[in-house]
Formats: C-alpha cells, sequence, structure tokens
C-alpha cells in the first residue's frame, strides 16, 4: 500500500528530472490536496522564475513526462500553472485492500535511532498537579509514535528527588516515625507531608537542636554521603515513587521506576561538570558564583545573563544537572536526538545549556536537541487552572472527577450494562477525554479546561472517537462477523466509500509526520477527519444491508481497516478503545 501524495511526488520529480535535467530532480513537486482533484502539483509556479519561462509552459513540459497512468484517471493543468491530479478508483480500491493485511496499517518503519525522552518531572514529596498533565500525556504519546516508527525511545522521567529541602523532610520522617501514618502520606497526599515539614521549619528557632539547624546538618550529610542519611532519603523516595505510580496508573502512561533518572542520578559527577567547564575557559568566577557568559544572551539594559553551573555557596543548580544530563545522554545512551518536553517558559535555559554543552564538546553537532515546548492548561476564567483557594489543582482529583462524570453519562446511556461493564468504559471514556482534550491543540498553546466540552460524544473529542470505534465494533456483532477474518475486495464506486478510502491511506504518512516534527496533535486532527468521514460513510451506503454481496463485502473491508487504524490511532494518543459505549 502506499500514501498517494508520496507516490505522486515520487512520479512528479522523475519528470522534473527528464523535463529539465537531473539537478531538477530532488525539487519539491509540491503536492497538495486539491479542491478540484484529489491533488494539485504546484511546482511549477516556484520553478518559472527560476528556468526563466512562464508557469504554463514549465507545466506542459511536466506533463510530457509524467508518467501516472496506472495511478491517476484524470491529469490537467489548469489555472497559472496548477496540476490537478486524480486518482483511479481501482489504484485507491487496491492499496486500501492491501492495508488489511498489513499489520501496520501503512506506518513505516524509519532508521532507527536512540531518542532519550525527558518528560513528567515530578518532585518527589510532591502532589503531582494539573502542570505535570500536558507534559506527562504529551512526553507519552510521543514515545509511544516513536516506538512504533521503530526507534529505540529511553524514557528519562527526571524527577526532582536531590537539593535542599531534602534536609527538612528527612528530619520530619524522623520525627513523625518510618512506619507512621504521617509517613504513608507520602503515597497518598505528599503535600500534606511536605507543608507540614516547611511549617516545622519556618516557625523553627535559631537553636543548636532547633528542627531548622537540624535540616540544614541533614542536608549537609545527605550530600556528603552519610549512611544513614541516604537510607532515610532511599525510603523518601520509595514513598513518592508509590504515589507517582497511583497517579500514572490511573492516567495510563508507560513511564516505569526503570524510566526514573532523576536529579541525584548526577549528583557524582557535577563538580567534575564545573571543573572542566572552569579548565577551558567557559566558566568563570562572577560574585562568588562559577558562570558561563554566551554570545546573544543578553537581559535588561543589554547586560550578558549568566548561565550560573555553581552558586556563590557552593551548591548546585538546574545547569548544572542538565549539563550533566546532556553529557550522559550523548556518551552513555549514545543519543541521536533528545527531546525533553518541558514547559515552555524554560526555552531560554534549554538554549544556554545546549550552547554550552555544545563549546565544551559534550554536545556535537550530529546530536539533535529539542524542547518540546508545553504550554499551561487554563481554567474556564481563562487564567492558569487553580483551585478556589489558588492552588494548583491536583492531578489525582482531576482524574478521578474525570471517571465520575464519564460513569453518569455511561449509566445513563448504558442502563443495559453491568456495574463492571459500566465502571470499565466510565474509565476508559473519562481518561480517553482529559488526554485528547490535551493532544487536540497545538502542546505549545494553552488550552481551557472544560469537563463539559472534553466528556460530549460531538465535536473534536476524545469519546467521539472512541464512540466511531465502537460503532464499528457493534456493526461486526451486529453481523456476526469477526473483523479480523475479513478479506473482501474493496471497491470505491460511492464518493463517500472513495473518501473513506483516501482519508485510510493517509494514516502512515500522518503517524511519521507526528514523529518526525513532535505534534500529536496531527494524528488527532487525522482521527477526528477519518470519524467525520466515517459518518458520512454511514449515511450514504448502508454496510449489513447492501444492496449486492459484493457491495457489503467491499464496505465490511473498508469498516475493518477503519477501526484497526483508529484503534492503532488513538493507542498512539495513549487512549484506550473500549469495545462499547
Amino acid at each position: 500500500m502506499a500514501d498517494p501524495q508520496e507516490v505522486l511526488s515520487r512520479r512528479v520529480q522523475s519528470a522534473l528530472g527528464a523535463a529539465f535535467g537531473p539537478e531538477y530532480a530532488d525539487t519539491d513537486p509540491v503536492i497538495r490536496p486539491s479542491q478540484f482533484a484529489d491533488y494539485q502539483a504546484n511546482a511549477a509556479l516556484a520553478l518559472a522564475k527560476r528556468l526563466g519561462r512562464k508557469p504554463r509552459e514549465v507545466s506542459a513540459a511536466i506533463m510530457e513526462h509524467l508518467d501516472v497512468s496506472d495511478v491517476c484517471r484524470d491529469v490537467e493543468v489548469s489555472g497559472p500553472g496548477f496540476i490537478n491530479l486524480t486518482l483511479r478508483e481501482d489504484w485507491i480500491a487496491e492499496q486500501t485492500r492491501q492495508l488489511l493485511d498489513d499489520p501496520r496499517v501503512g506506518v513505516p518503519l524509519q532508521e532507527r535511532l536512540n531518542i532519550p525522552l525527558d518528560y513528567s518531572a515530578p518532585n518527589v514529596a510532591k502532589e503531582m498537579h494539573v502542570g505535570h498533565l500536558r507534559t506527562t500525556v504529551v512526553g507519552d504519546s510521543l514515545a509511544r509514535t516513536l516506538e512504533f516508527l521503530g526507534h529505540n525511545v529511553i524514557r528519562q522521567n527526571h524527577i526532582g528527588d536531590w537539593g535542599t529541602p531534602f534536609g527538612m523532610l528527612i528530619e520530619h520522617l524522623l520525627e513523625v516515625g518510618e512506619e507512621s501514618a504521617d509517613a504513608d502520606l507520602l503515597t497518598t497526599d505528599p503535600n500534606a507531608f511536605y507543608q507540614a515539614a516547611r511549617t516545622k521549619f519556618d516557625s523553627s528557632g535559631e537553636g543548636e537542636d532547633e528542627f531548622a539547624a537540624r535540616a540544614r546538618r541533614r542536608v549537609v550529610a545527605l550530600q556528603g554521603g552519610d549512611g544513614e542519611t541516604l537510607r532515610l532519603w532511599r525510603k523518601l523516595v520509595g514513598l513518592s515513587k508509590v504515589y507517582f505510580n497511583k497517579v500514572y496508573t490511573k492516567l495510563g502512561v508507560t513511564l516505569t521506576d526503570d524510566d526514573l533518572a532523576g536529579e541525584s542520578s548526577y549528583n557524582a559527577v557535577l563538580a567534575d561538570v564545573c571543573d572542566e567547564l572552569e579548565a577551558k575557559g567557559i566558566a568563570e568566577v562572577s560574585d562568588g558564583a562559577l558562570c558561563v557568559f554566551l554570545e546573544g544572551f543578553t537581559g535588561r539594559e543589554d547586560k550578558p545573563v549568566p548561565l550560573i553551573i555553581r552558586k556563590s555557596d557552593g551548591g548546585y543548580g538546574y545547569a548544572t544537572t542538565d549539563l550533566a544530563t546532556v553529557r550522559y545522554r550523548v556518551d552513555d545512551l549514545k543519543a541521536d536526538r533528545i527531546l525533553y518536553v518541558v514547559g515552555a517558559p524554560q526555552a531560554m535555559h534549554f538554549k544556554m545549556v545546549w550552547a554550552t554543552a555544545g563549546k565544551a564538546g559534550w554536545l556535537p553537532d550530529s546530536v539533535e536537541t529539542t524542547h518540546v515546548q508545553i504550554g499551561n492548561v487554563l481554567g474556564p476564567d481563562g487564567k492558569i487552572l487553580r483551585t478556589r483557594s489558588g492552588q494548583p489543582v491536583r492531578l489525582m482529583q482531576l482524574l478521578d472527577e474525570a471517571i465520575e462524570r464519564a460513569a453518569a453519562v455511561v449509566a445513563q446511556n448504558r442502563p443495559d450494562l453491568d456495574a463492571e461493564q459500566q465502571a470499565e468504559i466510565a474509565y476508559k471514556v473519562g481518561i480517553g477525554a482529559v488526554k485528547y482534550a490535551d493532544l487536540s491543540v497545538s502542546h505549545d498553546t494553552e488550552y481551557v479546561f472544560d469537563f463539559d466540552r472534553m466528556l460530549a460524544l460531538t465535536g473534536n473529542t476524545g469519546p467521539y472517537l472512541q464512540y466511531a470505534q465502537a460503532r464499528i465494533r457493534s456493526i461486526f456483532r451486529k453481523g456476526g462477523v469477526d473483523p479480523q477474518a475479513i478479506d473482501g475486495r474493496i471497491s470505491v464506486a460511492e464518493g463517500a466509500e472513495r473518501d473513506l478510502a483516501l482519508k485510510l491511506l493517509g494514516f502512515g504518512a500522518v503517524v511519521e509526520q507526528v514523529g518526525d516534527h513532535l505534534q500529536p496533535h496531527r494524528l488527532s486532527t487525522y482521527l477526528f477527519e477519518l470519524a467525520q468521514n466515517l459518518t458520512a460513510f454511514y449515511e450514504h451506503c448502508p454496510v449489513l444491508t447492501a444492496g449486492t454481496e459484493a457491495e457489503r463485502e467491499s464496505r465490511l473491508a473498508l469498516v475493518s481497516v477503519a477501526l484497526r487504524v483508529l484503534v492503532q490511532g488513538l493507542e498512539l494518543l495513549g487512549v484506550e478503545s473500549p469495545e462499547y459505549m
């Protein structure tokens, strides 16, 4: 099977080389969907000036050498020099028929790359809030898609598990007792544990044995590698992992404990990072801190903005850890491409880190680094989504509410199902709705969190797509046919059949675009359009009650391919496909 746009691009490129010489054989043929045909080749307009000829003359020369008779039934020049290309119905049908036999439904395997993918990154002893939703959901979708395209994706959950707060957290753990109910809050309500420690720290006196003084000494012991302090630190991290995994399980993402690569992983090499940058003359001491000053990074009054890699008190910050991370991912993980799914405000920070790593020789030009910028989740007031008290919305609370709301809808729409079936559908619909709402908009833009819109069965929503695939399953159940056993010929005599088949042939190219451009919303848009094609198809083309047996077999084959594309596409987004809706 083949993507029509790719086939036509190759054919037009071949004609360009034959018409104007081999140096033109790699010219972009500019193949685009057209309202006047299936596709339009617009290369002539771009080439006219370069060739010193009129666009229609260029189009005529291309047409003389264009061999598409096996693919197109109609080819004509229109307007100032567009070449309109209308595909043959038998070619469309045969390509779609081949999708039936392809376990990858037209998605090609790309050349394998090592791709460390940094996403989610919650903090130990802190609640995951709505701000973690997007980096986790977008990152997981990219991981799934890149793996399906054949790449070696190395998930990197860069959790905040090191630094000065751990002094007060460890001391608080000691005071409440390691096996106490208070300690168990780390697995259920981490914020309560953290706030209790913070309150003790802030209200502590200045005495040698006061809580704050002990907490500061504990930080020194932690950084110095004291055995007992490290044991208590591991206890904190272990309890937090239990909590993280509860969230990840509910959210249905692929992160595991094996993917944890926290700040602590790099603690032993931070001094070496600083020493090497200083020895190479890249870093210098300024106001007691070790800084890197890079050309082109200036702030107010054109003053250079420093990348601080060692603070004046001798401590290390995010920049030091991120530099160590780059070096590790290039040297040890053999990265070809490093992706960071992190909030948009970190853009300047990453540019400075990568520029510094490049100067140090740790980040060669052959390794691509990309900041997949994440926009904010907004409330109905257009401001960052928060609770009435002004706190960030807890992620677990938000997910529970999504499931609860979906359960009410399922109970109303499907009273015929038992409680267990209703609960399973409610979970898949509720979580799918939240994830799809996030993935259906460009990752670097903001969007308003609205349960009513997310859970709607109409419009560009997760439930609409889940219903689209469930409806196909119901057709096969009603007809007593196994969708996996379909092996009929496909014909596309009706316009709605033709439109559906053409849309199905574009799946592979869209998945490639998601992997290449790191934009899951392209796949969301494609799946929504496919579901709309299916709605139009049902209106004009009855399946089980088709006029002839051949028509029935053909339409069953078409919807069988559509089912596989929808399920596979939703899986790449991390959205489950319920059997019933």
